[in-house]
């Protein structure tokens, strides 16, 4: 079974490598951009029939170590 799981920074956090390349492409002539944020992106595959028991799996190891739950939030989906 595969997932993915989408990490980004809590609204109120900053951003400054989003900020340097928001910065460079609008330098780089790309007036239209108006914000953007960088995350982090991770495909998991796990070896589990039981679809609830694989997404407790997963929310595990983000909680555990893929995610710092102080200043990121993540979302999780089946693929």
């Amino acid at each position: 079974m595969r997932f993915s799981v989408k990490v980004t920074l809590k609204k109120n956090v900053l951003d400054p490598q989003g900020k340097v390349v928001q910065q460079t492409l609008q330098n780089m002539g790309m007036d239209t951009l108006e914000n953007l944020r960088q995350g982090k992106y991770f495909e998991i595959d796990i070896k589990e029939n039981d679809e609830i028991k694989a997404k407790e799996k997963i929310v595990d190891m983000c909680k555990k170590l893929l995610v710092n739950l102080i200043i990121e939030d993540f979302e999780i989906s089946k693929v």
